[in-house]
C-alpha cells in the first residue's frame, strides 16, 4: 500500500470491457481505497511501469500485435520495480512458466478470480516484491563481502549497518590488533577509539566525506593501537551500500595491516635524506634545513644562524695508507665527536667524503659560532683509536654567517666552502670566517681553472729552457724545461698562479705528459745538430700528483722508445715533499725509473731536512740547492754553510750537485770554491723559447781550452757570458717566470 493508504493499481488491457470488470472487482474489495489507472499501448505502459510509483500492475497477456510478456520483459530489465500480476486468457502452463521466469509475482486466469482471489494474488505479489527486494541487497552485500574477501586472505573484513550503528569485525580484523575473537564488540567506537591520536581527525572526515558520497570509495592509512600498547600501520578501504533512493544503509571493507610496508618506505624516506656510512644528513636535507632557516630569516629579521663547512686535513693519506676500511672507521668516529659540539637544534650532515657542515641555527653573535668551531677542533684533535691504532688529525673550517649576502643555501655553502679553503692555505687546523674578498677571489680561481682547460685546446702553453752550465768548463751541459703560459686575455701567467690549480684539478697529468714528450722531442733534435761530448742533458720537473701516477713509468717508457732519447739523457727533478710524503711508494718508483737509465734529481734540496735519514736508501744521482740558499750567500763568503754542508753531503754519496738561481759573478766564484759542479740562473741565461735556445747553443763559449778561468770571463762582462747575445736578440726578460718547481 502507498504512503496515503489507498491501493495504487496501473491496470495495462487493450480491451475496455476488460478493464471495466476487472476495476469493479477492485472496487468491491477495497472501495474507497482504490486508485487505478489504465493504459491499453504498450509504449506508454512500459514507461508508466519504469517511472510509476505503483503498488501492483495488472498485465494483460494480450496486447494488440505484442504481448504482456514481452512488456513484462522489458520494464523488468529497465528497473521496473513494481510487482507484475500477469492476466491470461487461458489457462496456459507454458506462458504461466515463462512469466515466472520473467519476473512476474503471479499471474491469473481472465474469467477465473473474483475478488477474494485477486486480492490475495495481489497481496501476495507485493509481499513477493518486498522479500524479493530484500534478498537482492542481501545477494549485493555477499557480494561484496566475497569481493573484499577476495583482496587477500591477510585482509580482515568489516561490515557496519549503519541503520543499526553496529560493525561486525571479522576474526582477522581482531587479530591483527592482538585480540581474541570475543574481545572485540560490534560498536563503531571499537575501531574509532583506537586509531592514533594524531590520526583519528583526518580518519573521521575521510569516512564522512565517503558517507557524504564526496568519494568513489573509501581508503585511508593510519595507526591501529595493538593490545600490546604499540601502533601498527593499516590500510582500511570500504565502500558504502546505498537503498534505492540514496540513503545509505551499511558500509563494508576491510582492514590490511601495512606495517612492514611503512618501514621500509620509512626506511627508503631515510636513506633518500642521510648518510649510508655515517647516518648523519645528507647534503638534500641540508639544503632543506638551510632553505627552512632562510625562510624565518625573511620572517623574523632578529633570527640569524650560520654554516660551518669543515673539511679533515690529510683524509687521503689515511685512506691510501692505512686502506678505506680504516678511513670509513674515522669518519664514523668523526661524525660522534662532531655530534657532542651540537647545541639543541643545530644540525651535523655529511656531504661526502671527508667533508662535513654543521647549521648553527638561531645565533645571538659571532662568538656563538666560534665556540662551537673551537670545541669542534678540540674534539677532533684528541686521538681517534681504530683497530688498535692510535690516529690524530686535524681540520679546517670555513664559516660563513647569513646576512652577509642575500644567499640561497647554496651560495651559503660555496662561500663556506670557500673560506673552508682559505683555513687550509693558512696552514690548517684552524677556522677562518668568509669575507667578500674571498668570494672574489674565488671567481678569478675559478676563471682561471676554466681558462687553463681550454688552453691546451688553443696552444697556449709553450716550454721554455734554461741552460744547466758546467761551473768547471763553462759549457751548455743541458737544459730544464720550465712550462709557460701564453693566454690571450692575460698575457704570460706565471707557474706559482697556474701551477697550483693544475694540481687540484688533476689537469697536470695530461699537461705534465705533454711536457714529459715535448722536452724529449726538443732535446732529440737538439742532440742531432749539437753533437758534444758527453750529449745534452734534459731536465723536467714531475709533480707530486705526477709522480703517484700508476702509469708513470710506462708514460715515460714509452716517450723514450718514440722519441730515440736515451733515459741517460732525461733528468727527472723530484721535491723532497713528493718523496717524503710516501717513502715506500717514492722508493718503488724511483727504481723503476733508474732502470730506464733515468737520472734523477731531488729539487730544491735543503729546503727541509726531512729527507736526510732516507737520502742515502733514494736511487738517485743529483742534489739540486734551493735558490734561496743561493741568494743568501754574501760577497764574501758568508752565509755559505748550508751551501757547503749540502756540496759536501752529495760528495760523500757520491752525487752531483747543481745550484740554482745563481744571478752574481760572487755567487758564481763561491759555488766553484766549494766544489759545486753544474748551476743554472740569470747569470747565464733567461728561461728561452726553443729557437733561441737552439741559437745559444750554437754561439756558446767555452772556455775549456783557455787559460784563463770561468770566473774571470764572467766578471769581464760584468752580466754574464751571454749577456752581448742578450741584447742582441731582443728577449724580453719581463716574459720569464718562475719554473713549475718554484723560482728560476
Amino acid at each position: 500500500m502507498s504512503g496515503s493508504g489507498r491501493l495504487k493499481v496501473l491496470l495495462i488491457d487493450d480491451d475496455e470491457d476488460d478493464f471495466i470488470l476487472t476495476r469493479g472487482i477492485l472496487q468491491e474489495v477495497y472501495q474507497d481505497q482504490l486508485e487505478v489507472r489504465w493504459l491499453p499501448a504498450f509504449e506508454p505502459a512500459e514507461q508508466a511501469l519504469v517511472d510509476g510509483d505503483f503498488d501492483v500492475c495488472l498485465l494483460d497477456y494480450h496486447l494488440g500485435q505484442r504481448t504482456g510478456l514481452e512488456l513484462l520483459r522489458r520494464a523488468i530489465a529497465r528497473g521496473c520495480r513494481t510487482p507484475i500480476i500477469l492476466l491470461t486468457g487461458n489457462d496456459d502452463r507454458d506462458v504461466d512458466v515463462e512469466a515466472m521466469k520473467a519476473g512476474a509475482a503471479d499471474y491469473v486466469v481472465k474469467g477465473r478470480f473474483d475478488g477474494r482471489l485477486l486480492e490475495r494474488s495481489i497481496r501476495y505479489a507485493i509481499g513477493y516484491a518486498v522479500e524479493r527486494q530484500q534478498t537482492l541487497e542481501a545477494l549485493r552485500l555477499s557480494e561484496e563481502r566475497y569481493a573484499l574477501a577476495a583482496r587477500g586472505a591477510n585482509d580482515g573484513l568489516w561490515d557496519w549497518d549503519l541503520v543499526a550503528g553496529k560493525i561486525y569485525y571479522s576474526p582477522r580484523w581482531k587479530s591483527m590488533l592482538g585480540y581474541s575473537d570475543d574481545a572485540i564488540g560490534d560498536s563503531p567506537e571499537e575501531w574509532f577509539s583506537r586509531i592514533h591520536p594524531l590520526d583519528i581527525d583526518r580518519v573521521q572526515a575521510e569516512v564522512a566525506e565517503h558517507l557524504a558520497g564526496q568519494t568513489p570509495q573509501l581508503q585511508t592509512e593510519h595507526r591501529m593501537r595493538h593490545d600490546d600498547g604499540t601502533y601498527r600501520w593499516v590500510l582500511t578501504r570500504g565502500l558504502v551500500v546505498r537503498d534505492a533512493k540514496g540513503g545509505i544503509l551499511r558500509a563494508a571493507g576491510s582492514q590490511t595491516d601495512i606495517t612492514q610496508r611503512k618501514a621500509a618506505e620509512d626506511r627508503l624516506l631515510h636513506d633518500a635524506f642521510h648518510d649510508a656510512l655515517t647516518g648523519l644528513p645528507n647534503r638534500v636535507l641540508l639544503l632543506d634545513r638551510l632553505e627552512r632557516s632562510i625562510v624565518r630569516m625573511a620572517r623574523r629579521t632578529e633570527h640569524r644562524f650560520a654554516v660551518l663547512f669543515i673539511d679533515l686535513d690529510g683524509f687521503k693519506v689515511v685512506n691510501d695508507s692505512l686502506g678505506h676500511q680504516t678511513g670509513d672507521q674515522l669518519l664514523i668516529a668523526v661524525s660522534r665527536r662532531l655530534e657532542t659540539c651540537l647545541r639543541q637544534g643545530d644540525t651535523i650532515a655529511r656531504l661526502g667524503g671527508d667533508e662535513f657542515v654543521i647549521l648553527v641555527d638561531d645565533i645571538e653573535d659571532l662568538k656563538d659560532v666560534l665556540n662551537l668551531a673551537d670545541r669542534a677542533l678540540q674534539e677532533l684533535q684528541r686521538p681517534f683509536l681504530l683497530n688498535g691504532l692510535e690516529l690524530v688529525t686535524t681540520a679546517s673550517i670555513g664559516i660563513a654567517l647569513s646576512g652577509s649576502r642575500d644567499s640561497s643555501a647554496e651560495t651559503l655553502l660555496r662561500d663556506a666552502d670557500i673560506a673552508m679553503y682559505q683555513a687550509k692555505s693558512r696552514g690548517k687546523g684552524g677556522y677562518v670566517v668568509f669575507d667578500e674578498a674571498m668570494h672574489a677571489s674565488a671567481m678569478t680561481r675559478m676563471k682561471l681553472e676554466a681558462d687553463l682547460r681550454q688552453a691546451a685546446m688553443r696552444r697556449e702553453f709553450q716550454l721554455h729552457y734554461q741552460p744547466i752550465v758546467s761551473l768547471r768548463t763553462g759549457r751548455i751541459a743541458g737544459f730544464e724545461a720550465l712550462l709557460r703560459w701564453n693566454n690571450s686575455e692575460r698575457g704570460m701567467v706565471s707557474p706559482d698562479q697556474f701551477i697550483p690549480v693544475a694540481e687540484e684539478t688533476k689537469l697536470i697529468l695530461p699537461l705534465g705528459l705533454w711536457v714529459l714528450r715535448e722536452a724529449a722531442e726538443q732535446l732529440r733534435r737538439w742532440q742531432l745538430t749539437h753533437r758534444t761530448k758527453p750529449p745534452l742533458k734534459m731536465s723536467v720537473n714531475l709533480s707530486c700528483r705526477q709522480f703517484l701516477q700508476s702509469d708513470l713509468v710506462y708514460q715515460i717508457e714509452r716517450i723514450l722508445l718514440e722519441t730515440g732519447v736515451d733515459g741517460s739523457c732525461l733528468r727527472l727533478e723530484i721535491t723532497e715533499s713528493a718523496i717524503m710524503d710516501q717513502v715506500e711508494t717514492a722508493l718503488a718508483v724511483l727504481a723503476r725509473l733508474k732502470s730506464l737509465g733515468i737520472r734523477l734529481a731531488i729539487d730544491d734540496f735543503g729546503k727541509g731536512y726531512s729527507s736526510l735519514s732516507y737520502l742515502h736508501q733514494l736511487p738517485c744521482d743529483v742534489l739540486k740547492i734551493d735558490q734561496g740558499f743561493v741568494a743568501r750567500m754574501g760577497a764574501h763568503g758568508e752565509n755559505s754553510e748550508v751551501v757547503r754542508t749540502i756540496v759536501a753531503l752529495a760528495q760523500g754519496l757520491g752525487l752531483e750537485v747543481v745550484a740554482e738561481g745563481i744571478e752574481a759573478p760572487y755567487q758564481l766564484t763561491h759555488l766553484r770554491e766549494l766544489g759545486c759542479q753544474y748551476g743554472q740562473g740569470y747569470l747565464f741565461s733567461h728561461p728561452l723559447h726553443s729557437e733561441d735556445a737552439g741559437q745559444l747553443l750554437a754561439r756558446a763559449p767555452s772556455w775549456s781550452d783557455s787559460s784563463s778561468t770561468l770566473p774571470d770571463r764572467v766578471a769581464a762582462t760584468g752580466t754574464g757570458w751571454n749577456a752581448d747575445w742578450m741584447e742582441t736578440s731582443g728577449f724580453d726578460l719581463r716574459l720569464n717566470a718562475r719554473p713549475l718547481s718554484g723560482p728560476d
